[in-house]
């Protein structure tokens, strides 16, 4: 009996170690759940957490566009400004030679030399705004074009060949690099 007793407690010893190890593997696995299931919540982030997101990087980046426009309309703002200082710089050197002319003129007697002085400005002149791509249109005697001529004007043609022609420019007309920044003002013959 004492055999049996004996086998009994051990029976009851086993059981109550496998009892106390499955609740340890239980506790064990819900642990390792819980550890999953906050696992898996950090890894996707809520809506709140996703809208804060999209919000700050839609702020961010409206942010640096708004940057990018000013910063490039405060470039073009100066470009305009400086642009025309490349052409008042070499002008002003024009408007010397003038004044050195009206001061010279005050007291000349000589016509030949005034017209001469005139012309080397005018000369001096035009070769600056020549080198700035500004050219001259050249319309007396070409086809009358709607597109580069402003006609002030409509005459009986003198000979039949000049009819639809330019036959006076009153105003001429300049291109910019090819553009036309001032349309000749003509006389058409009819």
């Amino acid at each position: 009996m004492e055999e049996n007793k004996i086998q009994e407690e051990e029976t009851t010893q086993k059981n109550t170690e496998n009892q106390q190890e499955e609740v340890v593997v239980n506790e064990n696995d819900e642990t390792n759940t819980t550890d999953e299931a906050l696992a898996e919540e950090a890894k996707e982030p809520t809506m709140e957490e996703k809208y804060a997101e999209l919000n700050d990087k839609f702020v961010r980046l409206y942010s640096e566009f708004d940057n990018y426009r000013k910063r490039t309309n405060k470039e073009k703002l100066d470009l305009i400004a400086n642009a025309n200082a490349g052409i008042l710089k070499d002008l002003v050197s024009v408007l010397d030679d003038f004044e050195r002319a009206i001061t010279n003129n005050e007291n000349a007697t000589d016509i030949e030399s005034v017209k001469e002085g005139f012309h080397l400005i005018y000369n001096k002149f035009k070769n600056q705004l020549e080198s700035k791509g500004l050219k001259a249109m050249v319309a007396k005697g070409e086809a009358f074009d709607s597109e580069l001529h402003e006609a002030i004007a409509n005459i009986p043609a003198p000979t039949e060949d000049l009819k639809g022609k330019i036959i006076d420019d009153v105003e001429k007309g300049y291109y910019l690099n090819e553009k036309v920044i001032r349309y000749a003002k003509v006389v058409v013959g009819q």
